[in-house]
């Protein structure tokens, strides 16, 4: 049988394991700043426990730790990593240098179960969902690799790798609490963001848990008929349904979210597209990105171009929203927005 993933214990449960083995209630807490705060990855690591409560744990527990299986650096500095997984599945977290900036975008879930059309990562199946330690491990690695590649610390970290967060609810949350708390890694929850292609219901949960992080709506089209087309969790989830969830996230939060919306030429770039768009911020008060489109395999869109991109921005500008426009990094490893796809040959493998 498989040992248990002792990072699935709570420090009371580890406190009552130790107690029922006749070892001091204080090991609990010893153990849980290895597993967190110094994020051991061997029982052997413990130095300050006794070799036989090492034998102990070794026999009884594992440490279902994620490792780097691949690494791959972009001309622009950006880096992808694939993270291999205990059970041999991959997921990808890349780390975005940006001047002061370095962010780790990370994956909530083994693939993704929505098909968006424009997205690398919805032509993949989903195969599971990510454990919280999975999750925080990945921000662990990524900070390391910072610290290794470019001797700097990490600032931000945005839940926008492969899944769909608000699918994985439960373990995202446990992972941001662990990412936040001072036993875990001690970041700020402002400098969090997660990203959400709006499942109305759970960003209403969100603000009813009083979450402190923020909050980002992949948006991309301000018409239900054209987010339909592109994005199928609209037909369950209206933009009408969404601004209503929006407003009572900011109501109970006091944070405004932020729309990113991709760019697709002769799609959803033009005067009046900006104008459903001024529209719906009207709606919901908040600011919006506007992405650089990734071209993807066998993708129906293309990026528009620049002139009309900044017809568009003109338009958002004239009408008081606050909008900025996000140029991709990482392109060359297909590690920009949308583009995360498993394509390094451990995962092509295993999805055959």
């Amino acid at each position: 049988m498989a040992k248990k993933d002792i990072r699935a214990l709570s420090v009371e449960q580890l406190t009552s394991l130790f107690k029922e083995i006749n070892e001091p209630a204080f090991r609990a807490k010893q153990v849980y700043d290895w597993l967190w705060a110094k994020s051991a990855v061997d029982f052997d690591q413990m130095s300050n426990l006794s070799k036989n409560l090492r034998d102990y744990l070794n026999t009884n527990f594992a440490i279902n730790n994620v490792q780097i299986s691949e690494l791959q650096v972009s001309s622009d500095r950006t880096i992808k990593c694939a993270m291999r997984l205990h059970d041999n599945y991959v997921v990808e977290s890349v780390l975005i240098p940006h001047q002061t900036r370095f962010t780790a975008c990370i994956s909530s879930q083994v693939g993704c179960s929505l098909t968006c059309k424009f997205c690398a990562t919805g032509k993949l199946k989903r195969m599971r969902n990510l454990n919280a330690d999975e999750i925080y491990d990945q921000v662990v690695l990524v900070k390391n690799t910072a610290m290794e590649r470019y001797n700097a610390p990490l600032t931000n970290i945005v839940y926008m790798g492969m899944g769909e967060p608000l699918l994985n609810y439960n373990e995202v949350l446990s992972s941001v609490e662990k990412i936040t708390s001072p036993k875990g890694l001690g970041m700020a929850a402002k400098r969090i963001t997660v990203s959400t292609a709006g499942v109305a219901k759970m960003i209403a949960k969100l603000a009813e848990d009083n979450v402190k992080f923020h909050l980002a709506l992949s948006l991309h089209a301000a018409t239900d008929e054209k987010r339909n087309h592109i994005m199928p969790i609209n037909e369950t989830n209206s933009l009408e349904n969404l601004a209503t969830s929006l407003n009572y996230f900011i109501d109970k939060t006091g944070t405004r979210p932020t729309f990113e919306y991709i760019a697709f030429k002769d799609y959803n770039d033009s005067i009046q597209d900006a104008q459903d768009l001024v529209n719906f911020c009207k709606k919901v008060k908040s600011k919006v990105n506007i992405i650089e489109y990734n071209p993807i395999d066998d993708g129906e869109f293309k990026q528009t171009t620049r002139d009309r991109l900044k017809a568009f921005t003109d338009h958002l500008e004239k009408n008081g929203i606050i909008c900025n426009v996000r140029h991709s990094r990482g392109k060359d490893i297909d590690a920009a927005c949308g583009q995360l796809a498993n394509k390094n040959k451990l995962a092509m493998e295993q999805l055959k």
